[in-house]
């Protein structure tokens, strides 16, 4: 029969073998103390430890994990600025030196998380106070990088880094935003009218040099009339000359007086007058003084333009 002391050491022993082995689970590394101080760190799986002396201490994550934050900062220019931020981050990796900042830096995740929201934060205000409102919507990478630039050093010395940061929202308080609406709307405006008065200017411009190259076509064309015309009238006067000094030789010929020429052309003249005349009345003397004295008339003007040329 076996005895109560063999039961207790028996006990003791199944106890002591249940003791010596802890599972660490995938993704995880456990850190082990003995009195309270640093020993070594397990890696997953089954792992033996010394009973009763040996004991876990923490359990750590090295998978990535993911917090939320939101936020206020403030503008040069004193707009307030509403942050909606994504940031991915885990520990650098499985060596005992990170492993042993993550674990010992910090009293608890609470701890970490706090400074490490605050550290964001920090980042995003001090860059946005050296802009302006206007410029923040379009500087959304710049942000990004300025702060993942600061944060991976902090982290480092955690034995963290920062994976990736996302600005999902950036908002500004109610009276920023009608206030950049108005000036939005104003700019639209001046545009439309620099368009408008751009638009006008080159339609007058257009109309005015239309109306000059009209009228510089009309002069051009009333000049070459004019031209056609002179032409015209001096190769009719040529004509007539050459006419009236060919009639005048032959009747030089035939011992006939040449006046007769000039009668002919007042006589002429006077039933053209009667029947071109269309109502207007003309009055012209039609004896034979008054004929040789309007033709003396005549013949003087043209002597007289003779000697001005």
């Amino acid at each position: 029969m076996i005895s109560p002391v063999t039961i207790v050491l028996l006990v003791l022993a199944l106890l002591t073998l249940l003791l010596s082995f802890v599972t660490i689970q995938q993704g995880t590394v456990g850190v082990t103390t003995i009195f309270g101080k640093f020993n070594r760190i397990l890696r997953p799986g089954l792992n033996f430890k010394i009973p009763f002396i040996e004991r876990i201490y923490k359990r750590i994550s090295i998978q990535n994990r993911s917090a939320e934050l939101g936020f206020q900062a403030v503008t040069i220019d004193q707009a307030n600025v509403n942050f909606t931020a994504m940031l991915l981050y885990s520990v650098i990796n499985n060596e005992e030196e990170t492993i042993k900042n993550v674990a010992y830096k910090f009293v608890d995740e609470r701890n970490f998380m706090q400074a490490l929201v605050r550290s964001v934060e920090g980042s995003v205000r001090a860059f946005v106070a050296t802009k302006k409102q206007s410029e923040v919507l379009i500087l959304r990478k710049e942000i990004v990088d300025a702060v993942k630039d600061q944060l991976d050093q902090i982290l480092e010395g955690w034995g963290y880094h920062l994976i990736d940061l996302q600005l999902n929202d950036i908002t500004f308080d109610e009276e920023v935003i009608r206030s950049m609406a108005k000036v939005v709307a104003s700019n639209n405006l001046k545009a439309a009218a620099e368009n408008e008065g751009q638009a006008l200017l080159i339609t007058k411009t257009k109309a005015a040099e239309a109306e000059g190259n009209a009228i510089k076509i009309s002069a051009q064309a009333e000049k070459e009339a004019s031209q056609l015309k002179g032409q015209g009238i001096a190769l009719f006067r040529q004509e007539v000359a050459k006419g009236m000094a060919g009639a005048a030789k032959e009747m030089q010929d035939a011992n006939l007086d040449s006046s007769l020429i000039l009668f002919s052309m007042w006589t002429e003249a006077v039933k053209n007058f009667a029947q071109e005349g269309k109502g207007n009345v003309i009055f012209l003397d039609g004896s034979v003084e008054g004929m040789d004295q309007t033709m003396k008339q005549m013949m003087a003007l043209n002597q007289l333009d003779k000697n001005k040329k």
